[in-house]
C-alpha cells in the first residue's frame, strides 16, 4: 500500500521514482520487518508470561532442556504478522505471486498456531495428531497447486542445478512434487527448531539465497544469461524474501541464547512452507535441497532413526534425533552445536549460489 501511494507521487517529484525499484523496496521491506519484530516482541513476551503460555519441553528430549520449560513460545505470531504488514507496505499488491506466498504463509501458520495452542492448553507436548496436521497441509498445497498451475498456467517442468538445459516436464505428478517440497520444507524447519537460535539463522541464509534467485528469475536479461527460467513478476518475491530475512533477524535478537522466546510451530511451519512455495514459483525447487541442506540433514536423521529403530526393534543410529540432539548428547555445548550448524548452513547457501555459474 505504501509502495503504491509513494510511487504514484512520481509526477510530483522525481525522488518518488525510486520506489519502482525492487532493490530499494526489498531493503525498505527488510528494515520494516526487523523494526516491527524488534519493537513488538517484548510486549508479546510480556503478554505470554502473564498468561503463563510457555514452552512444553518433550519428555524424551535431553534432560538439560527441562530448564527451557515455561519460556514463552509462539513468537512466530509476531514474525508472521511483521512479514504480512511489511509485504502489504512494500510489495506490488497487484502481483498474484505475492498473494499466493502470503496464503501459504498464513495457512501453515494457522496450523502451527492450533498445534501450539493445544500443547499449551493440555500442558503436554501433544498438539495436533500427525495425520490431522498432514491432512491440513495437503489440502493447503492442493489449493496452492490449483491456483498456480490451473489458474495461472505455470509450467510443470523441473530445472536441474548444474545443468544448462536439463529440463524435465513431470506433468500432473507436479501436484505430488509440490506437496513434497512445501510440506517437506515446512516440517524440516520445524524439526530443526530445537535449540536457541538454531533454526532461524539457517532460515535467514536460505531466504537470502532466494532473494538473489527470485530477483534473477524476474529479470529477463539475467535469467537468460544464467540459463534460468524467466518468471514474469518473480522479482516481487525477492522483496518478500528480504522481508522474511528482516523479520528473522528481529526474532534472532530475542531468540539468541539464552532464548527469551521460541517461535513455536506457528513460526517454523509457516516460514518453511513459504520458502517451499517461493522455490516452486520461481522454478528453483530442487535447489532448495542444497540451499536448505541443513534442514534436509535434520529431517533425514529423524527418518533414518525411526526407520532403523523399527527394523532393528530398538537399536539407534544416533544417540537422539533430530541430529542436533545427537551432538548435544556427545558432549557439545548448546552454543557450539548452534554455531557450527550455522556455519554448515552458510556453506550450503554458498554452494547453492555457485550453481548459477556452474552449469
Amino acid at each position: 500500500m505504501l509502495y503504491h501511494f509513494l510511487y504514484s507521487l512520481k509526477d510530483i517529484s522525481i525522488i518518488f521514482n525510486v520506489f519502482k525499484y525492487i532493490t530499494f523496496r526489498l531493503i525498505c521491506g527488510a528494515l520494516t520487518a526487523f523494526v516491527l519484530v524488534y519493537l513488538f516482541m517484548p510486549y508479546f513476551i510480556r503478554f505470554m508470561k502473564q498468561k503463563q503460555f510457555g514452552q512444553i519441553v518433550r519428555e524424551e528430549g535431553p534432560s538439560h532442556h527441562k530448564v527451557k520449560t515455561g519460556t514463552p513460545t509462539m513468537g512466530g505470531i509476531v514474525i508472521v504478522g511483521a512479514i504480512i504488514i511489511s509485504a502489504l507496505l512494500w510489495c506490488n499488491l497487484t502481483n498474484p505471486l505475492v498473494w499466493i506466498a502470503i496464503f501459504v504463509l498464513l495457512s501453515f501458520g494457522f496450523i502451527g498456531f492450533v498445534d501450539d495452542f493445544l500443547k499449551i492448553k493440555r500442558k503436554k507436548n501433544l498438539g495436533l495428531k500427525a495425520r490431522e496436521k498432514i491432512l491440513a497441509q495437503l489440502i493447503i498445497v492442493g489449493i496452492f497447486y490449483l491456483i498456480l498451475f490451473k489458474v495461472l498456467n505455470f509450467s510443470t517442468t523441473l530445472n536441474f542445478p548444474f545443468f544448462k538445459k536439463l529440463i524435465v516436464d513431470i506433468g500432473s505428478f507436479y501436484l505430488v512434487f509440490s506437496m513434497l517440497v512445501i510440506i517437506g520444507s515446512s516440517n524440516a524447519m520445524n524439526l530443526t527448531d530445537g535449540l536457541d537460535g538454531l533454526a532461524i539463522v539457517p532460515f535467514i541464509v536460505v531466504a537470502g539465497v532466494y532473494i538473489i534467485l527470485s530477483y534473477v528469475a524476474g529479470h529477463v536479461k539475467f535469467a537468460n544469461y544464467l540459463y534460468l527460467p524467466y518468471i514474469p513478476f518473480a522479482g516481487e518475491l525477492a522483496i518478500l524474501c528480504a522481508i522474511m530475512v528482516g523479520a528473522g533477524l528481529g526474532f534472532l535478537w530475542y531468540n539468541a541464547y539464552p532464548a527469551e522466546i521460541f517461535m513455536g510451530d506457528v513460526g517454523s511451519l509457516a516460514l518453511g512452507a513459504a520458502l517451499g512455495a517461493i522455490a516452486i514459483m520461481i522454478k528453483q525447487e530442487l535447489l532448495l535441497v542444497i540451499a536448505g541442506g541443513l534442514f534436509v540433514l535434520e529431517a533425514i536423521s529423524v527418518i533414518l532413526q525411526v526407520g532403523y529403530f523399527k527394523i532393528t526393534k530398538g537399536k539407534r543410529i544416533f544417540k537422539m534425533a533430530p541430529l542436533h540432539h545427537h551432538f548435544e548428547l556427545k558432549g557439545w555445548p548448546e552454543n557450539k552445536v548452534v554455531i557450527r550448524f550455522w556455519i554448515i548452513s552458510i556453506i550450503f547457501g554458498l554452494i547453492a549460489l555457485s550453481t548459477l555459474k556452474i552449469r
